[in-house]
């Protein structure tokens, strides 16, 4: 090793010993007969001195130096006289007697510290840089810490990992596959796998029991920032289990996370039915750090003569508590942030009950102070709060007052990041109708069981076919989803066929999963989570991108290396996709 130590671990008690460090040079300061350097590495900072008044070699070699040299010095550990309790090494410094620069480096383009002046894209270009920074290391230590404590706790209770192909077959269910030519096979194409589910239902026929991963994964999809192209999932399935089975093994696992790496215990996790969560907080993603649940005001406002109340589906309203004092300039802006086309409202209607007991709305015309006072009695208000309705289609109106609900949670401070609210969602519909195709479409996929005592209802009422499918929410992120799994080959091609598949695209399609299933599938189930949501809950942040080492942009970009890029002629014409023009 060129070092004996690391620059994060030198403390009182190695005071006279002789050491050798290496790092990266994140500040010099030239003191005329004495100059101090901050030698940095992913352990952490120690300071340098240097008598360059009696030394003359350091003195030239110190000029040298800029931010971001390597360097390797070699000295004596010394007590500080200017202690700097902050960092685990500010009671010494190195008084350095060899100093040698291992490579020059040129001025980097932002501040390489933890408040930086780089933009997102400039850092982005130089990432390599930018994990250099205190903030992004960390959270990769993180992930790799919450990686371990998943294998342990997994393999503590018999799982075993197994790899599953990258390289597979298309389907046409659920998001976009990437496709990737095969050269030995003209005109046919592989696909990157969105999930290894198949493949996982096919280790439990074989009688693995109990299968993890954690997996690379790839959609061909929109980006946002809890989404990347390629994603990482930790994937999980079991015989011989139930629903109940599923959601203890996984709450205990998020027990155990919380605990090890967050020194947090977060206590049992609280159970919703997809029915109560729309209905409550119109999400099946509700964030429960924080209460204000919808009430429905159909019953106390209709019958009035106020058109948009008579003439809506739904009548739903939320309780801002404190915010009464809300100026009409505050609620204006409001309303315009609900008119922006990604969330569709058309107006907003209020009710302030006033600190002085009076009731004002901006419907006075319509309702006089008792009719109000029915209001406030609905939505539990008291002197002080400022009542939000939206009214409209139920399914629109629901999704708009989820918006403006987080959005009043985070303007009144609700949403701390340092709180957790984790949850089981619980009994999603099967099925869901896509206006664009016109038909039904899995909501979660093709594999799911419908509850047992809904399956007569496949042919009559498919939307209130409910599933054994459940996911995991923490803080209104979607962390992980899975479901018991369809394990009999007639109710499989009941169900494809349900969702407009002929039996020879069935065939087509998954025709190895059901001949797999006429050789002893057992009872099977698991769970998926996004390892790189989880690990930016565990961070604290609303992107993932910052806990991958090299993720991409908005647009699916990796600019470091210029990615996607054409290829040459050549190659395309070795694919067997080259077309001339």
């Amino acid at each position: 090793m060129l070092r004996t130590h690391t620059c994060g671990e030198l403390n009182m008690s190695q005071l006279g010993q002789s050491v050798t460090l290496c790092g990266w040079v994140q500040k010099t300061r030239d003191l005329g007969g004495t100059t101090f350097i901050d030698v940095r590495d992913r352990y952490g900072l120690t300071q340098l001195v240097l008598n360059t008044d009696t030394d003359a070699a350091l003195r030239e070699k110190s000029r040298e130096l800029g931010r971001e040299f390597v360097i390797k010095v070699s000295g004596k550990v010394l007590e500080r006289t200017n202690k700097n309790l902050k960092i685990p090494t500010g009671e010494i410094e190195i008084g350095v007697e060899e100093l040698e620069i291992l490579n020059a480096a040129k001025i980097p383009p932002f501040l390489i510290e933890d408040e930086t002046d780089g933009g997102e894209e400039l850092r982005a270009k130089y990432r390599y840089l930018d994990l250099r920074r205190n903030p992004i290391r960390n959270n990769l230590v993180q992930r790799h810490k919450i990686g371990q404590e998943v294998r342990k706790y997994l393999d503590a209770l018999d799982f075993i990992e197994v790899e599953t192909p990258v390289l597979i077959k298309s389907t046409p269910e659920g998001a976009r596959d990437f496709v990737v030519p095969s050269r030995m096979n003209a005109g046919e194409f592989y696909a990157l796998p969105q999930s290894p589910q198949t493949f996982k239902q096919l280790l439990m026929v074989s009688g693995f029991d109990r299968y993890f991963q954690i997996v690379k994964c790839f959609r061909d999809e929109d980006l946002r920032a809890d989404r990347q192209p390629e994603f990482t999932q930790i994937d999980c399935e079991l015989s011989f289990v139930t629903q109940e089975d599923i959601l203890n093994i996984f709450e205990g696992l998020m027990r155990h996370l919380f605990k090890t790496v967050k020194g947090i215990d977060i206590g049992p996790l609280q159970r919703m039915q997809y029915a109560d969560a729309m209905r409550l907080y119109g999400s099946d993603k509700p964030d429960l750090r924080f209460g204000m649940p919808f009430v429905e005001l159909n019953d106390v406002v209709k019958g009035k003569n106020f058109g948009i109340f008579d003439n809506a589906e739904l009548v739903v309203g939320i309780n801002a508590k404190g915010c009464a004092e809300y100026t009409r300039k505050q609620i204006d802006e409001l309303t315009e942030w609900l008119k922006r086309p990604q969330i569709g409202a058309t107006g907003l209607i209020y009710c302030r009950y006033n600190t002085d007991g009076t009731l004002k709305s901006s419907v006075d015309k319509f309702y006089n102070e008792n009719e109000l006072a029915k209001w406030a009695t609905a939505c539990d208000a008291q002197p002080g709060d400022l009542i939000l309705i939206l009214a409209g289609q139920t399914d629109k109106v629901r999704k708009q007052m989820n918006e403006l609900r987080l959005e009043i949670g985070g303007r009144l401070g609700l949403r701390d990041k340092d709180q957790y609210a984790p949850l089981w969602v619980i009994d999603f519909p099967l099925l869901e109708w896509d206006e664009e195709s016109g038909r039904y479409h899995a909501m979660h996929h093709p594999f799911t069981s419908p509850k047992p005592e809904d399956i007569a209802l496949l042919d009559t009422d498919p939307k209130n076919v409910r599933a054994n499918a459940y996911d995991l929410v923490i803080n209104g992120t979607e962390i992980g989803g899975g479901s018991i799994r369809i394990h009999e080959k007639g109710l499989q091609s009941l169900m494809f066929k349900h969702l407009g598949f002929s039996a020879d695209e069935a065939q087509k399609q998954f025709g190895f999963l059901l001949d797999a299933f006429e050789y002893g599938a057992p009872p099977h189930g698991g769970i998926a989570f996004g390892f790189d949501r989880l690990c930016s809950i565990f961070a604290g942040l609303d992107s993932i991108r910052d806990v991958m080492a090299f993720p991409k942009n908005n647009a699916g970009r990796d600019v470091m290396i210029d990615s996607p890029s054409t290829i040459a002629e050549a190659q395309m014409k070795e694919l067997n996709i080259l077309t001339t023009i």
